[in-house]
């Protein structure tokens, strides 16, 4: 595990930013209703119940600011966060958050999609143990239970070993010196996560450890069916 000194600022950056167009619903699905209320309210609550040190930032789109607000008094959610306004994409979210960031105290950062609402505090611990001076970057990762095919430039496709690929989760987890330095690059369309920023920064040692099949990212209808299945929030 890296050690940082006891006056550093641990960060979660949650991305709620998204538009959630392939959810379906009226508003984004980080907005939804799970177990009676916003979606987005359980995933800061339990990403705060893996790591009670660190501040939270959440990115939202421009005009979700004050709903997000609204909401907040409505259901009594009183959770210390601050927000930062998204950008085009995804990086550009998360750079937006990440240009906050105070270089000379940040410790760790964690970067978090808003609707994967069951991070545990397992997870947590298994990505913090994984973060040293070899390892500037820690990716929880899943084995494909699916088979996969190759589409190739000709329209053919082909099988390929499953057994060789990974599922990628968040949180994803950074020293966050060289998170900053990754974002000070340009941001490209083949970001498609902050892995993918760090390694196009040159830190390619990012450690893999085990992510949780339980750990869904709401994406579709039903997702937050399969959810519920496993009980009340926590």
């Amino acid at each position: 595990m890296k050690y940082y000194p006891e006056s550093a600022e641990n960060v979660h950056i949650v991305v709620a930013a998204g538009s959630g167009s392939r959810y379906g619903a009226d508003m984004p699905k980080q907005f939804c209703d799970l177990w009676g209320r916003p979606l987005l309210m359980t995933t800061l609550e339990r990403l705060h119940s893996s790591a009670h040190d660190a501040r939270i930032i959440v990115v939202l789109s421009a005009d979700m600011v004050e709903g997000w607000r609204e909401m907040c008094a409505e259901y009594g959610f009183t959770l210390p966060h601050d927000i930062v306004t998204g950008g085009p994409s995804r990086a550009h979210s998360v750079k937006n958050a990440v240009d906050t960031l105070c270089p000379e105290t940040v410790g760790w950062v964690t970067v978090h999609d808003a609707a994967r609402p069951m991070v545990t505090g397992d997870m947590m611990r298994r990505l913090l143990a994984a973060l040293d001076d070899s390892h500037p970057g820690v990716i929880p990762v899943v084995s494909v239970t699916d088979s996969i095919r190759q589409i190739l430039p000709d329209g053919s496709s082909v099988s390929v070993d499953r057994s060789i690929y990974r599922a990628v989760q968040t949180p994803q987890l950074f020293d966050g010196h060289a998170l900053i330095e990754a974002y000070r690059q340009e941001i490209m369309p083949s970001f498609t996560d902050d892995a993918s920023v760090m390694e196009a920064a040159g830190y390619t040692s990012l450690a893999l450890v085990d992510g949780d099949t339980s750990n869904i990212k709401v994406t579709n209808p039903g997702d937050i069916a399969r959810i519920e299945l496993n009980g009340p929030a926590a």
